[in-house]
């Protein structure tokens, strides 16, 4: 079991989308829409969103994003009307619809509990309001000299760069290491922070880390990148 994701938006088509892109990132979660009215037109449906945070709950949770003001209003009511037990289980995240709910389906991809799928997705409120400059520099940003560290620096061979897909593969096997690594000095696990970095074919990506035991971790995201996420 993974911790479930319910996507409110106004529009149906919107959640809907949503619900695509996370899916090619997030094959094993259970995303669910809860866009739009009862009759198909443009707001939010309490019935919706209670009847979404029901069929997301496998178990470990449920964490609901919002896009505009009153989708949360409508999903605060929907959460006051469960018992106790299941409102434990739900988390409203405070974060941008897309980019926090990208960034949750890859964190509940990962295995990631209630709480870490929450903060996952209020990561991207710290992206939203990085330098727009992140990732238009040239020169990889170093992790911190170390003598025990470990880095190895390859170029993006993938025809559209480092982007959803590849990324979402990248930050789910960094994931599955214990150690830190970064990423031209962005975290390796941060799906945000490593899109965000804008690494277009030809860049060069220096994978690092200070970690003695960091060295298996580095050489498989270096073998990963270098081997073109097995696009064409």
């Amino acid at each position: 079991m993974t911790v479930g994701l319910v996507f409110v938006s106004h529009s149906s088509k919107i959640a809907e989308g949503l619900v695509d892109l996370a899916r090619q990132m997030a094959a094993d979660v259970t995303l669910v829409a809860a866009g739009g009215t009862d009759d198909g037109g443009i707001g939010t449906s309490f019935d919706r969103v209670a009847a979404a945070i029901d069929e997301a709950d496998s178990g470990d949770g449920v964490v609901v994003l919002c896009d505009l003001g009153s989708a949360i209003l409508t999903a605060e009511t929907a959460l006051d009307f469960l018992d106790d037990d299941s409102r434990a289980r739900v988390r409203l995240a405070d974060a941008p619809l897309v980019e926090g709910g990208v960034a949750a389906a890859v964190a509940a991809q990962t295995g990631g509990d209630l709480d870490g799928v929450a903060a996952a997705a209020g990561t991207a409120n710290a992206s939203a309001g990085a330098d727009d400059s992140a990732g238009t520099s040239q020169a990889p940003q170093a992790e911190p000299s170390s003598s025990s560290g470990y880095s190895r620096v390859v170029s993006i061979v993938n025809r559209d760069g480092l982007h959803a897909r590849p990324a979402a593969d990248f930050v789910k096997l960094a994931s599955t290491f214990p150690v830190r690594v970064t990423v031209n000095g962005k975290d390796a696990k941060s799906l945000l922070a490593i899109m965000a970095l804008g690494l277009v074919r030809g860049r060069d990506a220096e994978i690092a880390t200070a970690d003695p035991d960091g060295k298996e971790a580095v050489d498989a995201l270096a073998d990963l990148v270098a081997s073109g996420f097995g696009e064409d």
